[in-house]
């Protein structure tokens, strides 16, 4: 018979709420099958007759007998008529004693590759979290779901089960155009179907584009301060990065002579650069485009959220002035539509769609297929450009409010940078106040912002904070901005008594 702790520890896993979901008979084979991998039931050792344990446990005969069969099949116990159950010889791997129970055995150091531990020392991407002022998150309240799940139903009645197959690695044909369309005509692009790449976010098309463009060790010119998920794409490859200051109208490109000497690629966010807002010249786009052409470089285009600009007609994207083809374009629906659609995108020179869909097949094969053709009709129907003509009048409100917010609350303390489009307000911290001491301040208080000092390559970066305003409502601002000012205060309070 078992002892009793052996038999408490199968009441426990019969009533474990994580197994709530499990016939009766498969978590008493869990429990015993747990005893046997932790070394509590020897090798041998013999395991009560059926009866007499349905009787402890309070069950039926045939559901122990059920519970035993299934250890039988998988080679935990043996069963001989005469001689009962026991712990089978095979289990001796894991029945070998105490020393190898889950949680007992000593803990080494995760040896990684020399990529896995570039990847783990970036830190990652996190998620954005729900909270006030967390940037470059939609407002989600307001899409308009009836029609996107009517559109969904119109796509499965006329495609049936094929909307449960693979789709192409390079994405579905209709999506495709409808993005080469989009591209060409708000963005003055010189996109075809052929040339678009179909892929789940801008982060990916980062990664791909570190990878299959350059090698370790390579020289990439980036923007500076910069995109941080673009900072960490690249340090995970293991490229060397080399920053090129931003001023009032995007990257200095006048500086490339002196700095790009080997560089084969430089990366941008012309549109609204991240996280200053500026917009790049026409001059420097037209001046970039020649540096590459001369260099055989490529140029990597992030237009993560142009469609948010609230002041006239975008710049026309540098894709579309790139009459070389050394252009490559990154969009994205994360920002335009929800973060859970998870479809972005890439439109290449045609010399680069083959390796680059080819490397794409080998991260994740493809993007769900219902999803991309419920995206081609939203776009074909009109409902995008509604939605983000709609989404445009509602975020200028919403930064406006903030605005007015940073100006009458938190004046003493932050310096608004007006941007002319995106989703999140650039503030400068007033000289004195320590920007890591408010953000885990912050942090505390439920207010998510993103320092700006990270986001620079300078030994005298600006301190400040970007605050995302389009996913929240004014009277939400309202409130985070209340909670800020007092962390603040407190901040700048802590300071003054601090000894000197």
């Amino acid at each position: 018979m078992f002892r009793h702790a052996q038999l408490e520890s199968v009441k426990a896993g019969i009533g474990d709420p994580a197994h709530a979901g499990l016939a009766l008979h498969a978590r008493i084979q869990r429990a015993i099958r747990q005893l046997i991998l932790d070394g509590a039931l020897e090798v041998g050792r013999p395991l009560p007759a059926t009866r007499p344990l349905a009787q402890s446990l309070g069950v039926s005969r045939d559901t122990v007998e059920a519970a035993y069969r299934q250890l039988h099949a998988e080679g935990f116990i043996e069963r001989q008529v005469g001689s009962g159950s026991r712990v089978s010889q095979r289990a001796r791997p894991f029945a070998g004693g105490k020393a190898q129970r889950r949680g007992h055995a000593p803990r080494q150091a995760v040896r990684l590759s020399t990529r896995g531990q570039a990847l783990r020392a970036t830190g990652g991407v996190t998620g954005a979290t729900q909270h006030a002022f967390a940037p470059g998150v939609p407002e989600t309240r307001n899409f308009p779901l009836q029609t996107w799940e009517r559109l969904q139903r119109e796509v499965i009645r006329a495609h049936g089960s094929a909307v449960l197959a693979h789709s192409p690695a390079q994405g579905v044909e209709a999506l495709r155009r409808a993005i080469a369309d989009y591209i060409n005509l708000e963005r003055g692009g010189h996109a075809t179907p052929e040339r678009v790449l179909v892929l789940t976010s801008s982060q990916q098309a980062l990664t791909l584009c570190a990878n299959v463009l350059l090698d370790a060790g390579e020289r990439i010119l980036v923007e500076d301060p910069m995109y941080h998920g673009a900072a960490r794409a690249f340090d995970a490859a293991g490229l060397r990065p080399v920053p090129v200051p931003v001023d009032a109208e995007g990257m200095q490109v006048e500086q490339l002579p002196q700095l790009a000497a080997g560089a084969r690629a430089v990366f941008l966010t012309p549109s609204h650069q991240f996280p200053t807002g500026a917009t790049l010249a026409l001059d420097r786009r037209l001046a970039l485009v020649h540096w590459a052409e001369r260099n055989d470089a490529w140029i990597i285009e992030d237009d993560y959220d142009s469609e948010f600009h609230y002041a006239g007609k975008p710049t026309a994207c540098v894709q579309g002035l790139d009459p070389h083809e050394r252009t490559l374009y990154i969009g994205t629906f994360t920002k335009s539509l929800f973060p859970g659609l998870r479809i972005g995108y890439l439109v290449l020179p045609p010399a680069l769609v083959e390796p680059m869909t080819v490397a794409r097949s080998l991260m994740d094969g493809h993007s769900p297929t219902l999803t991309q053709l419920t995206l081609a009709r939203f776009m074909e129907a009109g409902h995008f450009g509604a939605h983000v003509r709609a989404m445009r009048h509602l975020y200028v409100q919403r930064r406006d409010a903030l605005l007015h917010l940073v100006r009458t609350q938190l004046s003493d303390y932050l310096v608004p940078q007006v941007p002319a489009g995106g989703m999140q307000l650039p503030c400068l911290l007033r000289p004195g106040i320590d920007e890591q001491a408010v953000l885990d301040g912050a942090r505390r208080a439920g207010v998510a912002l993103q320092g700006l000092s990270a986001l620079h390559a300078t030994r005298t970066p600006q301190a400040g904070f970007l605050l995302g305003f389009a996913a929240y409502t004014v009277a939400e601002m309202e409130g985070a901005v209340a909670q800020l000012a007092a962390v603040l205060r407190r901040t700048v309070a802590g300071r003054r008594r601090a000894p000197r």
